[in-house]
C-alpha cells in the first residue's frame, strides 16, 4: 500500500488536475480517494456559479486516484453527473468509492460536497487496461 506522499507524487503528472485547477489529493487508497478543491475565481463562470466543468474535473480525478492509486492502470469509459445544488463557500470535497470492481471493469460512485450539503453525485464506470 502507498503512502499519501507517494500517490500524491504519483498524480502530480496530471498537469491539468492538480496545477491548473488546484486539486488536492487528501486521503487515497485503493478503491477510495478523498480530493479538495479550493475555488477561485478561475472556477467560476459568467453567471458567478462555479464551473460544472471544474466539478467534472473533480469527479474524474478522485475516481482516477481511488482506481489507480496502486499499480493499475483504469481508464474512466462512462461517468454520468447529477448537480444537484449550487457550490456555497469557497471549497468542495469529493469522495470516490467503489461499488464494484472486477476483473475487466469497474464500477464507482463520487460524491462532490461543499461547506454544508452534497452539491454533486456521478456514478463512474472504468475499464481496467
Amino acid at each position: 500500500m502507498r503512502s499519501l506522499e507517494e500517490i500524491r507524487a504519483k498524480f502530480a503528472n496530471d498537469i491539468f488536475a492538480t496545477e491548473a485547477t488546484g486539486i488536492v489529493i487528501e486521503e487515497a487508497r485503493e478503491g477510495y480517494c478523498k480530493c479538495s478543491l479550493s475555488l477561485d475565481r478561475r472556477h467560476y463562470n459568467a453567471v458567478k456559479q462555479v464551473m460544472g466543468g471544474a466539478l467534472a474535473t473533480l469527479i474524474d480525478f478522485s475516481f482516477a486516484v481511488a482506481a489507480n492509486c496502486e499499480d493499475h492502470l483504469t481508464v474512466t469509459s462512462t461517468c454520468q453527473i447529477n448537480y444537484l445544488s449550487p457550490v456555497k463557500g469557497d471549497m468542495v470535497f469529493a469522495v470516490a468509492e467503489v461499488v464494484k470492481d472486477g476483473k475487466r471493469s469497474c464500477y464507482y460512485e463520487v460524491t462532490i460536497s461543499d461547506v454544508d450539503k452534497t452539491v454533486a453525485r456521478a456514478t463512474v464506470s472504468g475499464m481496467h487496461l
